[in-house]
């Protein structure tokens, strides 16, 4: 190796560890920020959960003390006792829309995405722009529709417009069956496999990581519904969680210790069902949109 090629190799390699360090610490950098965002978020969260396990009079201390002094189970025991009745509301509705959805959604999707008739695609941006059209706009004349067939004061306004006008679910799932390969379908057909057969045996067991998506983002649609049940639902045996929170903090306003154990009981299950269900959840929305 000739005199004058070393330095030009140890400038190459001094250049190549300078990069790798400051990559190195542009990485550590990203991080720092992502978990300090991630704290930001978080913070109203441990408060909630800091405050459920505290005595009345630790609440409020300055400054804030998010580890509790004293650990006290109370708090849960007097807000499960109030909640019960609208947690068990909100579990059969909840259940209600999600089953309901993932019957008429992936028919909807398979129909709009695999089938040919005539004005499908014209049809199908009618049903999207549909969904532009604000909630309120239409808030009237829904409510004098289930009046007159009878449904005011009943949990059926809550979950059978969900789960019989499955706009974004169809939407989801007809860009899932859309980036299905069509010689799966060729060739069940040439078995002889009617559409149904097709659907219900191929294409619908393919579909669960989307299917899973879809369910999970309307459980937390109708588990987090305040709107609803205030418009339609008189009866308080018949109202749900966040109708019951709301008067929860009505009715003991002082013990705010008692509200943050209830509203930590309500993320409960939407926090568990994501974690069951998050493999097939990432799957669904990685796998949706491949195809226009």
């Amino acid at each position: 190796m000739s005199a004058t090629s070393e330095p030009a190799l140890a400038r190459s390699f001094s250049t190549a560890a300078g990069r790798s360090v400051l990559g190195r610490a542009a990485t550590v950098a990203y991080y720092l920020a992502m978990i300090l965002l991630a704290l930001g978020f978080l913070l109203p969260l441990i408060w909630m959960v800091s405050s459920s396990l505290k005595p009345e009079a630790d609440v409020f201390t300055v400054p804030p003390k998010f580890v509790p002094s004293t650990i006290t189970m109370a708090n849960y025991a007097q807000a499960w006792e109030v909640i019960l009745p609208y947690f068990l509301n909100s579990v059969k509705v909840a259940a209600l829309s999600v089953v309901g959805l993932l019957v008429t959604a992936p028919l909807a999707g398979y129909a709009f995405a695999r089938l040919r008739f005539r004005g499908r695609d014209a049809l199908f941006l009618l049903l999207l722009g549909s969904s532009l059209i604000p909630h309120v706009a239409y808030l009237i004349p829904q409510y004098i529709v289930f009046r007159d067939v009878g449904w005011l004061d009943t949990q059926y306004p809550l979950w059978v417009p969900r789960a019989f006008t499955p706009i974004f679910g169809t939407f989801l799932l007809r860009q899932f069956f859309k980036s299905l390969p069509q010689e799966l379908e060729d060739a069940a057909k040439v078995d002889g496999a009617g559409t149904l057969t097709i659907y219900w045996q191929i294409m619908l067991p393919l579909a669960k990581p989307a299917l899973a998506a879809v369910g999970i983002f309307t459980f937390v649609e109708s588990w987090n519904d305040l709107l609803g049940p205030l418009i339609f639902i008189n009866s308080p045996e018949l109202q749900t969680l966040p109708v019951a929170l709301a008067l929860f903090q009505g009715q003991f306003f002082t013990q705010v210790s008692a509200l943050m154990a209830a509203a930590t009981m309500t993320i409960v299950p939407v926090l568990l069902v994501f974690a069951f269900c998050q493999r097939y959840f990432i799957e669904g929305l990685a796998s949706t949109g491949l195809k226009a």
